[in-house]
């Protein structure tokens, strides 16, 4: 594999990510010398103050590794709560977050609220991080209606956030051969270098049933399969429906994320997958890289996703662009509360606002999937519905 030519790390966290890394070795001595990917992919991201997303360090905005929509502008947030304000009308009057993040989109959200008026009862984070919750609280301290739980409760009826959620779900490797499918996952290589190497093994059909026309594609073609957020989404769909039946009010979670429905996703020239690493705003192919210190994330199969909320018995009601889903759910209004003549604060406000909706940026990227159970979405928001293609 190519060298990176990527920022040098400060001491401690070079030290933190060598502790990882050999947390991971010691993983995969205890199972035989080889771990699943998912496996990696969970320590790595995961592993209790070691992982990127369990670690202290700054993940998002100018001095972290990417930046996400809520952390772009505030408008993003101002929009999911103009839109949860409707549903409330259908549902309790309460939201829950997953991938909380800074608390970001949590505070615009109910910063929104507050200056529209839509009475809201809770504001669940599920968070596991204990680093991530410290600054949630700080930057949440002001809003009373922030609670936070360490698990997805039994039911709930309300509005469920999970922006770029599923994306950093641990995902399995798997790579056609010409005896049929394996599965790729991490051992131990010769170099105290580079201790960690790819390796595959035959694995069980079941695996790649996910996979269109699995036995259609190319022998070489590698691709990911999203196990554990389709049990992701299963659970949230039981939790949804038995809101729904406790409460006699529905419930719809709004799913943001970059991704592509199967037919796209595992496309013949998508020959390689989606895999991809984000460090110091550096995008990079190799998961081996400062484990802790980078995320790791894959694109989303929204046709999986959408497939797992069916079968646990709940609705699809949208499936769009992010561009038509703000657009309809009225980003464009909020923008302009803010005068033009305002330049200072308008014009950061409308640069933002063109990277979220634009095509050559978020806009067609990144894609929204609402599921529910005893709600309807306004019928603006229906406009844009691409349900069809998955």
């Amino acid at each position: 594999m190519q060298k990176l030519s990527l920022p040098i790390p400060a001491p401690e966290a070079l030290a933190a990510s060598q502790a990882l890394q050999q947390l991971i070795i010691d993983d995969i001595r205890q199972h035989q010398g080889w771990i699943p990917f998912s496996r990696y992919m969970e320590l790595a991201l995961y592993a209790p103050d070691l992982g990127y997303y369990s670690g202290g360090a700054t993940k998002l905005g100018k001095d972290g590794d990417f930046t996400t929509a809520p952390e772009m502008s505030a408008l993003f947030g101002a929009t999911l709560a103009t839109l949860a304000g409707k549903l409330f009308t259908q549902s309790t009057a309460q939201v829950m977050e997953f991938g909380a993040g800074t608390g970001k989109l949590a505070k615009d959200f109910l910063t929104e609220c507050q200056l529209s008026g839509i009475a809201i009862e809770r504001y669940f984070i599920v968070e596991l991080s204990g680093e991530l919750r410290a600054r949630q609280e700080d930057l949440l301290k002001d809003f009373p209606q922030v609670v936070w739980l360490q698990q997805m409760p039994a039911a709930f009826s309300g509005v469920v956030l999970g922006n770029e959620v599923l994306d950093a779900m641990p995902v399995d490797l798997v790579r056609k051969t010409a005896d049929g499918w394996c599965e790729i996952g991490v051992a131990l290589a010769d170099d105290a270098a580079a201790p960690l190497q790819y390796c595959e093994r035959a694995c069980d059909a079941a695996i790649c049933t996910q996979i269109p026309d699995a036995d259609e594609l190319p022998v070489g073609y590698l691709t990911e399969v999203h196990a554990v957020a389709n049990g992701f989404m299963r659970s949230l769909a039981q939790m949804l429906n038995a809101g729904c039946a406790e409460t006699g009010k529905g419930g719809a979670a709004i799913l943001i994320d970059y991704g592509f429905p199967a037919h796209e996703y595992y496309h013949p020239q998508r020959s390689q997958g989606s895999l991809m690493c984000h460090y110091r705003h550096h995008a990079h192919p190799d998961p081996f890289y400062l484990p802790g210190l980078q995320d790791i994330t894959a694109h989303v199969d929204f046709t999986a996703m959408a497939r797992a909320a069916l079968e646990e018995n709940l609705c699809v009601l949208s499936y769009t662009s992010q561009a038509g889903f703000l657009l309809e759910s009225g980003i464009a209004d909020i923008l302009s509360r803010t005068s033009p003549e305002e330049v200072k604060a308008y014009l950061p406000q409308a640069n933002a606002l063109q990277k979220l909706i634009s095509p050559a940026e978020m806009g067609e990227l990144f894609k929204v999937l609402v599921i529910g159970s005893g709600v309807d979405l306004p019928d603006n928001l229906l406009r844009h519905d691409r349900s069809h293609r998955l």
